[in-house]
């Protein structure tokens, strides 16, 4: 099965709601997306709400993946409200939730924001990761690189501090290569 794309829903409170579930799932079952487990969907409401309002008022997107009828993957292009970096895009709250791993949503849902960078005119699409998941197998598999490191930028409980690692994913031919 593969997922139905949509690009910039309607952000009814009904889908709001799947959203904060979907995002609380994924952190409860060990997903970086912001918070370290147990997390409730009041503590992810409480950061959902300003991502919200910068999709709803712009200039942000939101792309969902659907299962049938049921949201089940996300992630969020964010731009950089920056003049001199409006050629590239950073991709924020990248999820899967944790019931249909294993199913190849993850790199459906990478593809797709690959897709549609290029068809927005992004130059490069770049995300964040923390160090110790796997995660840079899963982004290099797709073609991202890391181009750098912030060591022990991410403090997920006492004593346990990650490397935030920083991918890119060049999307346009730079003249000269």
């Amino acid at each position: 099965m593969s997922l139905r794309f949509v690009l910039d829903p309607e952000l009814t409170p009904e889908l709001r709601e799947q959203i904060v579930t979907l995002w609380a799932d994924v952190s409860n079952a060990g997903g970086a997306v912001g918070f370290v487990p147990p997390v409730t969907a009041a503590d992810v409401r409480a950061l959902a709400e300003p991502t919200f309002a910068g999709i709803t008022d712009g200039p942000d997107r939101l792309l969902l993946g659907y299962e049938e009828d049921r949201p089940v993957a996300a992630l969020i292009f964010t731009e950089n409200r920056f003049a001199l970096k409006e050629h590239w895009c950073v991709l924020k709250r990248v999820m899967v939730h944790p019931d249909t791993q294993g199913r190849g949503y993850g790199s459906e849902l990478m593809r797709e924001a690959e897709r549609i960078g290029r068809a927005l005119g992004f130059e490069a699409l770049h995300v964040t990761l923390r160090d110790g998941l796997g995660l840079d197998r899963f982004y290099g598999r797709l073609g991202y690189r890391e181009i750098g490191r912030l060591p022990r930028a991410l403090r997920v409980a006492a004593g346990d501090d990650r490397d935030e690692v920083l991918m890119w994913l060049d999307l346009a031919p730079v003249a000269g290569r």
